[in-house]
């Protein structure tokens, strides 16, 4: 077994402030306002979106330049969405600035369902995707 991915948060003197530090990397971490905080940095919610984006873009970007295939621009957006009854579901949108053909709008459906963060959050919640 490999570590795939480390971080670690110390505590700040701010209530929910953290700092969070990935290898060089090093951000805070934060509830809002409206919860109590601050809103010096995302949420931990806000951190398991940026995730699914980043993977989501970096993995169809591999794959166009494995089959040398040109994407263009485009952007990848999550909603986490949570209701009384303790459900729980991603919606993701994919936007890209050129027009994709309908087999290359069915392929990057696909892709973005084999991403690596997909396939963790998929044990355990619905992700819904759609493009834009």
């Amino acid at each position: 077994m490999s570590i795939i991915a480390q971080a670690q948060v110390r505590t700040r003197a701010e209530h929910w402030l953290g700092e969070i530090s990935s290898g060089t990397h090093h951000f805070l971490t934060d509830k809002p306002a409206a919860f109590g905080g601050e809103d010096q940095g995302p949420a931990p919610y806000d951190f398991l979106c940026s995730a699914l984006v980043s993977c989501t873009m970096i993995t169809l970007r591999m794959y166009a330049q494995h089959k040398q295939i040109e994407l263009g621009a485009f952007s990848v957006e999550v909603d986490f969405h949570s209701n009384k009854e303790g459900l729980e579901w991603i919606e993701r949108r994919l936007s890209f600035q050129q027009p994709l053909s309908a087999e290359l709008q069915r392929k990057v459906l696909e892709i973005s369902e084999k991403t690596p963060v997909t396939k963790t959050l998929l044990r355990s919640v619905e992700i819904r995707t759609r493009l834009i």
